[in-house]
């Protein structure tokens, strides 16, 4: 459980990075997914998961 709340901490450590160094390409990169269809979104979504699904199983094994 511990190394989930590591990973979540994480995640927000990375996220909060970028909006600090890069504020307006993050709005540009915003902007750009909402004039994108959902289900092209929705398959970026599946892949990023996928990766790192992957990614974690070959970390961890």
């Amino acid at each position: 459980m511990a190394d989930l709340w590591a990973a979540l901490c994480l995640v927000a450590v990375l996220e909060g990075l970028v909006l600090f160094a890069a504020p307006g390409a993050w709005k540009r990169a915003v902007e750009q997914l909402q004039q994108m269809p959902d289900e092209h979104v929705r398959r970026i979504g599946a892949i990023v998961l996928a990766l790192g699904l992957v990614s974690l199983w070959l970390l961890r094994g």
